[in-house]
């Protein structure tokens, strides 16, 4: 194989490997660096009633530790194989979207103590990983299917946030400072 052909077979293949793994990298410590910076557990969420089926807070860093890694495969999966700079493009702006929603999620519920504002914005949120997920099987099931452990942790975190705010409402007025 020349160069010139390993080269175009590199551009249709997403490029060399190293470039997805090491931007997915610098994403993820972006996003998960100012999702932890909006993320305050105050005396103010410890003091929330919380349902029966929450899980303790040590859980939580885990499972977003999975669904990070599980994220990252799909995105180099997905990146890899799209079908074009376009298709890259697209799954760029549906990461970019569904980082924003996840970190907007956060600070709703966390830095403003606004369950019920959070639990309106987790059907974005939600609507934001779908849209991941069709998007990253337009260039490989495989990357869709890897994104599965997201949108079923976001249910989930949907159906907690609705028990918090069901326990603890009404929220009137935002956090101070």
């Amino acid at each position: 194989m020349t160069d010139a052909t390993a080269s175009a077979a590199n551009e249709k293949r997403g490029g060399p490997i190293w470039i997805p793994i090491l931007a997915i990298l610098i994403w993820i410590g972006v996003v998960g660096g100012v999702g932890n910076q909006v993320t305050i557990l105050s005396d103010w969420y410890y003091g929330l009633e919380q349902p029966d089926f929450k899980p303790p807070d040590w859980a939580f860093p885990a499972g977003w530790s999975l669904i990070y890694l599980c994220t990252a495969v799909s995105a180099v999966l997905a990146w890899q194989r799209a079908p074009s700079n376009g298709a890259r493009g697209a799954l760029s702006l549906a990461y970019a979207f569904s980082a924003g929603a996840n970190i907007l999620w956060s600070y709703l519920f966390f830095t403003l103590q606004r369950p019920d504002w959070a639990l309106a914005e987790v059907l974005v949120l939600w609507i934001s990983v779908l849209a991941l997920i069709i998007e990253s099987a337009r260039c490989d099931r495989a990357a869709a299917w890897w994104l599965m452990p997201h949108i079923a942790w976001v249910s989930f975190a949907a159906l907690l946030n609705a028990a918090v705010w069901w326990l603890n409402a009404p929220f009137p007025g935002v956090a101070a400072g």
